[in-house]
């Protein structure tokens, strides 16, 4: 028992609960990361919690778990108030929100996107403004 109640100790530490005698209440937060274009889990992903202040900023430090092959990963623990979740995986967009933690359990699904093309000031981009060979300038020679 004393080293889960250490272990939560320094993971509360990291996420900027430290010193406080008494946290209060805390909730266990169930993630579920899926792919947004077929439904599908996606495994291995890391999702990063971050404490927010109450003026909006993320506290230092943060917690960072790892979905199983379900695309699942929870924690229980999470002291209420406003708590940062960003979600990373290989091929796919980033993912950041802001919840407000306030019940005993929180579900939290997740569905990430393929990532989108960049733009390129060498491409052509259709719907674009292209100027007429008539406003051209004419080349130097």
């Amino acid at each position: 028992m004393k080293r889960g109640l250490l272990l939560f100790a320094v993971l509360a530490g990291s996420l900027g609960w430290a010193g406080d005698d008494d946290i209060g209440p805390v909730a266990t937060l169930n993630f579920i990361v899926l792919k947004d274009y077929n439904g599908k889990p996606v495994r291995n992903a890391s999702v990063v919690l971050h404490s927010v202040s109450d003026k909006g900023r993320q506290e230092k430090g943060g917690l960072e778990l790892k979905t199983d092959a379900d695309g699942k990963a929870s924690y229980e623990g999470i002291p209420y108030g406003k708590l940062r979740v960003q979600v990373l995986a290989h091929g796919l967009q980033t993912y950041g929100d802001d919840y407000d933690v306030k019940q005993p359990t929180l579900d939290i699904t997740i569905k990430l996107k393929r990532p989108e093309g960049q733009f390129s000031i060498y491409d052509d981009h259709p719907g674009e403004k292209k100027p007429d060979d008539k406003d051209a300038q004419p080349k130097p020679q």
